[in-house]
């Protein structure tokens, strides 16, 4: 009869993800740059809904004299140019500053996962090992009892 020989072969993944946790964000911040912070430093500032309300009151300032000149085109151009381009750029680094915070959630619940999907098939690899043993011990005595009824049948 065949016996189970099954050797486990772990990934070699498996160890290096040990080595490497998930990459986070402020995990970053000590290897940037004096550019690379003053850059992150003014999106940060930018990126809020106060910079938003300033843009907004500053925005304001030369509404009235694009009301009093009377010119469509200039009105237009005061929305297009100064209203939405200073007010939205803040609110939409709001939104992409939450969305990115949801993501890095999500990306270590993943991770969180992932490891303990790992540590379950560990443990299914250990138990489909014990059952090769009990199957292997099974057979043994099966063909024990298969060469005792071959000697008494001969005699």
């Amino acid at each position: 009869m065949v016996k189970a020989d099954y050797q486990y072969q772990q990934h070699p993944h498996v160890e290096a993800r040990k080595e490497n946790p998930p990459h986070q964000v402020h995990h970053r911040k000590k290897k940037l740059s004096l550019n690379d912070r003053i850059g992150l430093g003014i999106t940060k500032r930018v990126g809020t809904m106060w910079a938003a309300y300033f843009f907004v009151a500053l925005s304001l300032v030369s509404l009235p004299a694009a009301l009093a000149s009377g010119d469509t085109l200039i009105i237009v151009a005061w929305v297009a140019q100064t209203f939405l381009q200073l007010v939205l750029l803040p609110v939409i680094i709001v939104g992409q500053n939450l969305q990115a915070a949801d993501a890095e959630k999500r990306a270590i619940a993943t991770y969180d996962d992932a490891g303990a999907i790992l540590e379950e098939a560990k443990e299914i690899q250990s138990h489909l090992s014990s059952q090769d043993q009990a199957l292997n011990h099974l057979i043994d005595r099966l063909e024990n009892l298969e060469a005792k009824l071959i000697k008494a049948s001969k005699k």
